[in-house]
């Protein structure tokens, strides 16, 4: 008999990170005071903190990493967000040598299986294989008769990484030099650059079913062909050009060879510290008011909590208007919320069959239709994606934390408006109608599960559903949407999207200022970083940058 559980409940076994907030335990004075523990906030941190900076992180939920923490529960563990990072096999990647200076080098990574990402288009199956050229033998066995299609488009993906280097290096510029920063960005970037995906493979192709396979991956944004910038898409694409890599450990190995760093400088990183607002004061910021009432006072707030939460839950409601908050809210808009479904089964993933690759499972290749003949319908539709994770299999310290067991991770997108009868309830309190929904959903999405792997049927141990509202309660994000601002090309055309806030003292930091992702957050939080130290930032940047 399969146990099933729709609410997240902390027992002893959850893995909790992070030092419990009491206003009796700050030890301040603080330089640099980071809402939210999300890894662009404890990049942020971590490099203030050896720059010389006392930094405080302050974690409103019961355990540090945001989207990168884990879970434990019933002798079964999860991630919740890190479901692989490309682009850590080798020392010299931007995103490895990013990690290392911020663990110290004591994040180890292990890699998945060669076929990382297998996408089942309809009855069509694509295997992905790690390397340029295993990428392009695995997409020219499925098109043979498109080999100068594809080649194009292997070639606009280096020349966006090329792109990639000038637009991080924009979020730099003042805001008054605006306008100079955009003429200049037209004349170095590609065409391609900020065009919808969708439009750029058109141009190289009119194959419906290879556009739908090299996209086979816009469940990582969060956004369909027709309407991700082409950016995205080709900086996940590259990304994971040479395989994906998964945390020995777990997940929460991340937070876990963080906190050290930032501890080592002074400063702390604390949970259940739930931030109210931000204090101004003659318009700058200079604090955080705590939900106990106490106020915790520094020159440098930076906000990890998305922009969404920044401007209009934390800030007086007067200061987001005096910047024009308003102005800039019409141009961007939350990703999409997500379903997921956290597994448990008897048996190691040797015994059970369960693989290192990544299941992408759509109805057919055409995206887009897919995702709004669900939205028409979504209780009677087939899922546009259904994406499914193997961490006990990722991971080859699994068994020694939980021997004997696997786990498995599914997500899949969803409509808010499905939920939002029950917004504003009591987790854990939300009714029988909400848990039937729930479990109309989790035995749907099990099918989808036994569909491609018959051998697990039976084999199920336990089984807990988290909804969008699980994700509002647990992060924050008001409507769950797992990527914070969806990545459309008018998203990125907003140079309000950058570290420094036109609040002094005010900044910013995560994959909304840059792109989504582990590792986008994570460059996120350098970029802030630059931006606070100016001039002084100079040699980490070389350091990150150049090598």
């Amino acid at each position: 008999m399969v146990k099933k559980t729709t609410s997240k409940t902390l027992t002893p076994s959850s893995i909790r990170i992070g030092t419990r907030y009491r206003a009796s335990r700050l030890k301040g004075p603080y330089d640099a005071l980071v809402i939210g523990s999300g890894i662009g906030g404890l990049t942020t941190a971590a490099c203030l903190s050896k720059a010389g900076y006392k930094v405080l992180v302050l974690e409103q939920h019961y355990t540090a990493g945001g989207y990168t923490h884990s879970y434990a529960r019933n002798g079964y563990e999860w991630d919740v967000g890190v479901h692989y990072i490309g682009d850590m096999g080798a020392r010299h990647t931007l995103g490895r040598r990013l990690f290392d200076y911020i663990t110290d080098g004591k994040l180890e990574w292990a890699p998945m299986d060669e076929n990382y990402d297998r996408f089942f288009l309809g009855d069509k199956v694509v295997n992905l294989r790690a390397g340029k050229a295993g990428l392009r033998h695995s997409l020219l066995a499925s098109f043979p008769n498109e080999s100068e299609a594809i080649d194009r488009y292997l070639a606009l993906l280096g020349k966006v990484a090329d792109g990639m280097q000038w637009y991080t290096l924009s979020k730099l510029s003042p805001a008054l030099a605006g306008p100079l920063v955009s003429r200049g960005l037209k004349t170095v970037l590609p065409d391609c650059f900020n065009r919808t995906t969708y439009e750029v493979l058109s141009d190289l192709t009119d194959n419906q079913e290879l556009i739908g396979a090299i996209t086979g991956q816009w469940g990582d944004c969060g956004v369909t062909p027709k309407h991700s910038s082409f950016m995205v898409h080709a900086l996940i694409a590259k990304h994971y050009l040479y395989g994906g890599f998964y945390p020995v450990g777990g997940a929460s190995e991340i937070a876990k060879t963080i906190i050290p760093v930032i501890q080592a400088g002074g400063g702390d990183v604390l949970t259940y510290a739930d931030v109210k607002e931000i204090l101004i004061e003659k318009g700058k910021a200079v604090g955080v008011r705590m939900a106990d009432g106490h106020d915790i006072r520094a020159p440098l707030v930076i906000s990890n909590a998305g922009v969404i939460n920044t401007f209009e839950r934390l800030l007086p409601a007067s200061e987001a208007e005096r910047i024009g908050y308003a102005r800039n809210r019409e141009h961007i808009k939350p990703s999409m919320p997500h379903i997921g479904l956290y597994i448990g089964l008897k048996g190691t993933p040797d015994e059970l069959g369960l693989p290192r690759t990544n299941f992408w499972i759509y109805p057919s290749a055409d995206h887009d239709g897919n995702v709004e003949a669900f939205l028409e319908a979504p209780e009677s539709t087939p899922f546009p994606v259904v994406y499914i994770s193997f961490p006990a299999a990722k991971d080859p310290d699994y068994q020694n934390r939980w021997p004997g067991t696997s786990t498995i991770e599914i997500v899949a997108p969803t409509t808010w408006e499905m939920f939002e009868p029950w917004q504003g309830s009591t987790w854990g309190k939300r009714g029988d109608d909400y848990e039937t929904v729930k479990a109309r959903i989790t035995d749907q999405l099990l099918e989808v599960m036994y569909e491609k792997l018959p051998q697990l049927r039976g084999k199920v141990d336990y089984v807990e559903t988290s909804t969008p509202l699980s994700t509002a309660w647990f992060c924050r994000y008001e409507q769950g949407e797992l990527y914070g601002l969806d990545h459309t090309p008018e998203r990125f055309e907003q140079r309000w999207l950058r570290p420094k806030t036109d609040i002094p003292g005010l900044y910013l930091t995560g994959q909304d200022i840059l792109t989504c992702g582990v590792v986008g957050a994570m460059i996120g939080g350098l970029v802030t970083t630059l931006a606070i130290r100016g001039l002084k930032g100079a040699g980490l940047a070389k350091r990150i940058f150049v090598g």
